[in-house]
């Protein structure tokens, strides 16, 4: 069974006291934000305000002069601060933009919002890439006074970052010509995607007849426990993909040529420099991490031939990595999910688990199982409002519970932020998702200390087996595909059918060419692929995943207050690169092997505990 219950939560006890299950409902509340949806008055003012803001925060960093005298240094301190808080109005009125789309993609209203949205993030931009213009114009001599002013102490190493990203930069002006072109020339190719995702439907066949479900809806049927069934949603979904194909190789074509266009003005000729800037990264540490993990592969590969014996195949299909051996699956309601994911946190943080009821009590979290919404899921941030909004599909399988945990993480990370500087809780792809796995971590592992019988305590092996595979192999494809895809497209448009080749060779190198059916479309598919924020949406979800596991090998040694160190961590995962944080918190160099081979060791162990079991 793919789970990570092994029973039923029927009461939670908090605090000595024993509370029956409330009835959380699984829509969130966004009315506590700006009441009125799409069509909301206040929300239209208020986008408003944050263009006001906005001008206002040109005009004073227009007017900045780069001498280090003590009135240019407060000048600076007060630039900063409206910097701030025209990022927070702005993340607050794009987290709410994004929470509408995403609950109905067919809200013809939110269309025009994601045009405006688009249009003040490329007007911020520009406002920002003039900030650090000035600030890398600031001679060294000048800087190191301004540096060492007390003011701004807490803010320094962003203000760093701004210099030395100033530096790599083309001419402001230039830079605010890339942003206005994004607006509808890069941006606007992922909200197609958007749109044309949203509109797709798979009609399965079942035991009471044909139903058309959303993507997202069909796509939670993947883990059914027969095969013949799953893989009748998988042919279907790839039906479903196929017939968008050339639409979705487009949009994948003209966002990588603008990336690749800005790179090439900007004279960045390794296309995952970008990625590595946005995530504090050094090369160094990506390849120790994947070299590590490609050393150790074999492992996992003798979990996948062992899991096709099981399953009574020769090699597993693509569509059986992720299924139950069993075939017995069962379901869990909202509140028993909700309720065991509270009582497991509470074992290890009584702040975090604290945190997580009141995020089921407040309805932060969009959970239904309806058509119209978009796939996937995500944790998005009102910072003004010291909220968070989490979305997801959720069907009663313990995958959804798994991933209910993990968007939870990503709340708490940015809640034990809440009273940080702005400009310090912009921290990186690759420690976000560290909070999120550990907290999933969590969830799995009292699971399985809790396992009553054999073969719970199998089934919850192979569900953390799954994760470490899809970790190690599934996104390791995803890392390859785009790496190569990326290399491919310097030289021009790349076709349908040749995005189809690279998905399948990335494929069959990532899982050691272990499966008998590969994924062709899955570039199509994947989100990730399509999203402007971010490029190369994939080798930080590995990072997070490993460096959870040196957290939680920390948090189970018992050697002093974990639940403070941890927050402590999370505070600040906005203002160090990665390998500073992992000196001061672990100390471990994350630029070696050796953090990353003790980090994978926990994951092997579980493969050697599974193959004994079984």
């Amino acid at each position: 069974m793919f789970g990570i219950l092994t029973y039923v939560v029927k009461f939670l006890t908090i605090g000595g006291f024993i509370l029956e299950q409330l009835n959380h409902k699984q829509t969130w509340d966004l009315e506590v934000i700006f009441p009125g949806g799409s069509k909301s008055t206040e929300f239209r003012t208020y986008l408003q305000t944050v263009e006001h803001e906005m001008n206002k925060l040109d005009s004073n960093v227009l007017q900045f002069d780069t001498k280090a005298t003590t009135e240019n240094m407060e000048a600076l301190l007060h630039v900063c601060e409206q910097l701030e808080r025209t990022m927070k109005m702005m993340r607050e009125a794009f987290a709410f933009i994004s929470c509408l789309h995403a609950q109905d993609t067919n809200d013809k209203h939110v269309q025009s919002l994601l045009g405006e949205r688009s249009q003040l993030n490329a007007k911020f931009s520009g406002i920002q890439s003039k900030l650090k213009q000035k600030l890398g114009e600031i001679t060294e001599s000048d800087w190191n006074i301004f540096e060492r002013y007390p003011s701004l102490q807490e803010i320094k190493f962003v203000l760093q970052e701004y210099r030395e990203q100033a530096q790599k930069m083309l001419p402001v002006e230039q830079e605010a010509i890339i942003n206005d072109l994004a607006k509808d020339g890069y941006h606007a190719w992922g909200q197609m995607y958007d749109v044309i995702v949203g509109k797709m439907e798979v009609a399965l066949e079942e035991e009471n007849g044909v139903h058309h479900y959303s993507i997202g809806q069909a796509t939670n049927k993947l883990t059914h426990p027969e095969r013949n069934f799953r893989k009748h949603v998988f042919t279907k979904l790839s039906e479903a993909w196929k017939s968008q194909a050339e639409l979705f190789s487009q949009t994948l074509n003209h966002l990588a040529g603008f990336r690749l266009e800005t790179y090439k003005h900007r004279g960045w000729n390794d296309v995952l420099m970008e990625p590595l800037m946005i995530n504090r990264m050094k090369q160094e540490t990506l390849q120790a991490m994947w070299s590590t993990i490609n050393k150790h592969k074999d492992h996992f590969v003798r979990y996948l031939n062992k899991k096709a014996e099981l399953l009574g195949v020769d090699k597993l299909g693509i569509y059986d990595v992720t299924a139950p051996v069993s075939k017995t699956v069962q379901t869990y309601t909202y509140n028993e999910g909700a309720h065991f994911i509270v009582e497991q946190f509470r074992k290890f943080s009584p702040q975090m688990a604290d945190f997580a009821e009141m995020a089921f009590e407040k309805r932060w979290i969009e959970a239904e199982d309806r058509p119209g919404k978009r796939p996937g899921g995500f944790c998005t941030s009102f910072p003004y409002s010291e909220q968070t909004r989490i979305f997801m599909t959720y069907s009663g399988t313990a995958s959804n519970i798994a991933t209910l945990a993990h968007e939870l993480g990503h709340a708490y990370h940015q809640y034990v932020m809440n009273d940080v500087n702005g400009l310090n809780q912009r921290y990186a792809m690759n420690v976000a998702e560290t909070a999120s796995t550990f907290a999933e971590m969590i969830v799995a592992e009292a699971s399985l200390q809790q396992a009553s019988s054999l073969e719970d305590k199998q089934a919850l092996l192979e569900d953390k087996i799954q994760r470490s595979v899809a970790f190690f192999m599934n996104i390791h494809a995803r890392f390859l595909f785009e790496t190569r895809f990326y290399e491919e497209r310097k030289q021009g448009v790349v076709s349908t059918e040749r995005l189809n080749h690279i998905m399948v060779e990335a494929q069959k190198e990532a899982y050691c060419h272990t499966l008998s059916e590969y994924d062709p479309t899955f570039w199509a598919s994947k989100l990730h692929f399509h999203i402007t924020g971010v490029p190369f949406y994939n080798f930080p979800y590995t990072f997070g995943y490993l460096f959870s596991n040196g957290l939680y090998a920390k948090a189970k040694s018992g050697e002093g207050s974990f639940e403070d160190a941890y927050i402590s961590l999370l505070r600040d995962t906005g203002r160090m690169t990665v390998e500073e944080l992992a000196m001061k918190h672990l100390g471990v160099d994350l630029s070696q092997t050796a953090f990353w081979e003790e980090a994978i060791q926990e994951c092997i162990k579980d493969v050697n505990e599974y193959m004994a079991l079984v």
